[in-house]
């Protein structure tokens, strides 16, 4: 399957309905951004560096009511403040607009991310990148696609002649130290570093190869949930900041070909480039 174009048929069946639901919902989001794109609308301060917009809200309960109507039994994670989890074999983890500060100015680098966990483990994995109509489904065990064809990771070896994603967490103010510091170790190391704004989207280009690796500290579930199923499943690897196994609830994400992910560890693990008693934005429950 692995070669294959894209088929719900083909994925496992437990799966199937709840592949076919993401889909459908990060595709009906995505009319929904890309119809309200660069027009007027709300915009609200909800922390420092912080903002969420009447999309972000609009979307969220679109998608919310359709899974409860759905899947009713499945325990719902959204990032605009919906946290219903308690005791659920199977949860769902949303952010309606990954990218929210670039859609709010016009740019046109934001994605919805859909992910389906259970027991703790994300199963699928959609992103909808609907400015540039691209669409990349994950499913464990089954594959990485973008546009129904099969996605792998790069195969570039060495660091100096990595192309690597990066972003700036909206708590910043408490890591500018070892943020600075490994920005600018990679930034001199690497072919070059880009901060694109839309983490779950960065992880989808590392997954087909646009990016060799990716780097950022402090994201919460719904930033990384789909899009670190998608780079697993294109070939690549996740990991947290030294080198242990990828939990989206950490707060710890490094994604890469395979190829160069000890070496992005390496620089990582300099002097001052981990934040001390770092404590994660969110905590499983």
């Amino acid at each position: 399957m692995r070669a294959r174009e894209f088929s719900v048929a083909r994925v496992p069946a437990p799966l199937r309905p709840l592949t076919a639901e993401a889909i459908g919902l990060a595709l009906d989001a995505g009319r929904i951004l890309k119809r309200r794109f660069r027009t007027a609308m709300a915009v609200t301060l909800k922390g420092p560096a912080d903002i969420v917009t009447a999309a972000d809200v609009e979307v969220q309960n679109r998608i919310v009511r359709r899974l409860r109507r759905r899947f009713p039994a499945h325990g719902i994670l959204a990032e605009e403040g919906l946290d219903a989890t308690a005791g659920t074999e199977w949860r769902w983890i949303v952010d309606p607009l990954d990218g929210t500060k670039n859609f709010a100015h016009g740019i046109p680098g934001f994605c919805v991310s859909i992910a389906v966990e259970r027991d703790g483990q994300v199963a699928v994995g959609v992103v909808d990148d609907p400015a540039h109509e691209e669409l990349f489904v994950a499913v464990r065990g089954s594959g990485a696609w973008c546009n129904g064809r099969p996605i792998r990771v790069s195969e570039v070896s060495s660091l100096e002649s990595a192309f690597l994603g990066t972003g700036l967490p909206h708590r910043v103010g408490r890591f500018s130290g070892p943020v600075g510091r490994t920005f600018t170790r990679f930034a001199t190391s690497s072919l070059g570093v880009r901060d694109r704004g839309a983490g779950a989207l960065d992880l989808c280009y590392v997954a087909c190869g646009r990016f060799d690796g990716y780097w950022e500290i402090d994201q919460s579930p719904w930033d990384v949930a789909a899009g670190g199923l998608m780079v697993e499943e294109a070939g690549g690897r996740m990991s947290n900041f030294r080198g242990g196994s990828f939990d989206s609830f950490e707060g710890e994400t490094v994604a890469s070909n395979g190829k160069i992910h000890d070496q992005i560890l390496a620089v990582l693990a300099m002097p001052g480039g981990i934040p001390r008693r770092y404590r994660p934005p969110l905590h499983r429950r």
